[in-house]
């Protein structure tokens, strides 16, 4: 298998792994058929494919300032749902568990009148995009 090109994984550390753990497991274990690859007293892996995201508990004592998407760094992760339904489904479920949706008001079209997608954010408010591949 050729795999020049594809990301190997993605590190992000959090600050507060037990609530990003329930999160992530959520979406990626229970929406996106991710498996649990890595788990540890400070961190938590989940692959699909040969691709993984790893989140790790930032040391407390460290941390100066809160993640915030508009500077520098990472922005979003995106991820594909294979269906419209999907999307909504996930819509549906984030609105349940009180996790804080982004730009409800442009729903689903938010990212363009072809971009069919949901926005929302994780317990550290990195934004979350499911877009619909079909």
């Amino acid at each position: 298998m050729n795999q020049k090109g594809i990301i190997s994984h993605i590190e992000i550390y959090v600050s507060d792994l037990k609530a990003s753990k329930r999160f992530w497991s959520w979406l990626l274990v229970s929406q996106l058929d991710y498996k649990v690859y890595q788990q540890w007293d400070k961190g938590i892996s989940f692959i699909l494919n040969e691709t993984y995201l790893v989140f790790v508990q930032a040391d407390r004592d460290k941390v100066l300032f809160h993640y915030n998407r508009t500077h520098i760094g990472l922005n979003h992760l995106a991820f594909y749902a294979p269906s419209k339904q999907m999307v909504d489904d996930i819509r549906t479920a984030i609105q349940n568990k009180n996790y804080k949706e982004l730009y409800s008001d442009r729903y689903p079209f938010a990212g363009g009148p072809d971009h069919y997608a949901l926005y929302f954010e994780d317990p550290d408010r990195i934004k979350v995009e499911i877009v619909a591949a079909d």
